[in-house]
């Protein structure tokens, strides 16, 4: 490309423009084909695929969930107009019956189209006003525009409740790129995740839109708890009594975040993950285990006046956000852990604090978002211990005393 450029030279004029054009058409070159250069330095040391191939990867792992997201959002606002028969119509339902879709809970294509109408608004928001902020800071540091927003968009938007007003969605991630990511020099140079800091701080500032009954599904004046929040009342009864069976909430067919309902689109992604590499298979069967042995451990210790405490493990798997949280967001590989015993032990580390924040401080019935921000503050000391218990071990080994 740049050799074909060069020879267009004489027909560009003077001052700098031929260098501004050849910028552009590199850039698209390099999101469109491979670039020819590998990722050398960090975040991925160890790893000669570029950066956009692993953003891709990564991508295409979410693909089930983004799909999941647009059928179970569309699903279940569906299913409430159904229940209450006449409401009030937004653009949405006006669009939707001028096209002849419908709003039948049984209609796959009905309940698709009408998820799909509130997953892409939100996620326009998050890639357009993100994206600016990444345009900013790399024409400020002069640097090139990596493809590392692609991923935190969608991560941040499947995060999100489907009724999120736009104005919060450009807030949170323009917290997420700005606090969570550039103000630390980018991309491979952050040790927190962008969408949770996002997330979090949309969590922490806006509580009202962010937690309760009505905002999972997405139609106005509707009330209907997510199991964690029948779970937080009245344990194992109030969920079955709910309505909810184990199969449907491993299935993802209940109220919550766009893209964490699903644990099984989840675990699809987490195949695809572990077999490109681009997923530490060890982070998550670390967070799996610590929240089973967490899990157990209140099981045996039980408490009547705390019905968190006896919810069994395999309902915390599939309850929240745990599988998302477990197979997207623990793995980031810039602020997870990168050793290998390290990824042990924060996978171990977000697993028993998910299961202690559920169950102890129920103010914060989900807990991975939280569980995971923690371990991502602990990630380099616990590098940097393991490092260290590494060279104490050699050196007992080979120096002599």
């Amino acid at each position: 490309m740049r050799q074909f450029l060069e020879r267009l030279r004489p027909l560009f004029a003077k001052g700098g423009r031929f260098e501004k054009y050849v910028a552009v058409f590199e850039m698209v070159d390099t999101f469109l084909y491979s670039p020819p250069d590998a990722t050398r330095t960090a975040p991925h040391v160890r790893d000669g695929i570029d950066l956009k191939r692993l953003m891709m990867c990564v991508v295409v792992a979410l693909g089930p969930c983004i799909l999941w997201s647009w059928f179970n959002t569309g699903y279940q606002a569906n299913l409430a107009l159904a229940r209450m028969g006449t409401v009030k119509r937004d653009w949405r339902r006006e669009l939707l019956a001028a096209l002849n879709v419908g709003f039948d809970p049984g209609s796959i294509v009905a309940d698709t189209v009408h998820g799909f109408l509130y997953f892409l608004p939100l996620y326009l928001v998050a890639l357009i006003v993100g994206g600016l902020w990444e345009v900013l800071f790399a024409t400020l540091r002069r640097k090139e525009i990596n493809e590392g927003h692609f991923v935190t968009s969608v991560l941040f938007t499947l995060t999100l409740p489907p009724d999120m007003p736009l104005w919060m969605v450009a807030l949170g991630i323009s917290f997420g790129v700005v606090i969570g990511k550039e103000i630390f020099g980018g991309t491979g140079k952050n040790f927190l995740n962008p969408a949770l800091t996002g997330r979090a701080f949309l969590f922490f500032a806006y509580p009202a839109e962010m937690s309760g009954d009505r905002v999972w599904v997405a139609v106005d004046g509707y009330s209907g708890a997510t199991p964690l929040g029948l779970g937080k009342v009245g344990g194992m009864e109030a969920i079955v009594s709910g309505g909810y069976t184990w199969w449907n909430a491993f299935l993802g067919l209940m109220p919550g975040s766009l893209g964490e309902t699903s644990t099984l689109a989840c675990l699809v992604g987490a195949a695809f993950l572990i077999h490109t590499r681009v997923g530490s298979w060890r982070i998550i069967l670390g967070v799996f285990l610590g929240m089973v042995g967490t899990t157990l451990l209140f099981n045996a210790v039980g408490n009547d006046s705390n019905p968190m405490m006896l919810i069994p493990w395999y309902w915390h798997l599939v309850l929240g956000g745990f599988a998302f949280g477990m197979v997207f967001m623990a793995t980031d590989p810039v602020s997870a852990a990168m050793t290998t015993a390290g990824r042990w032990v924060f996978g171990l580390l977000i697993g028993f604090m998910t299961v202690l924040i559920r169950v102890v401080n129920q103010a914060f019935p989900e807990g991975m978002m939280l569980a995971i921000l923690f371990a991502n503050i602990f990630a380099p000391l616990i590098d940097h211990a393991v490092i260290q218990l590494n060279i104490r071990r050699r050196l007992r080994r080979h120096v002599r005393s």
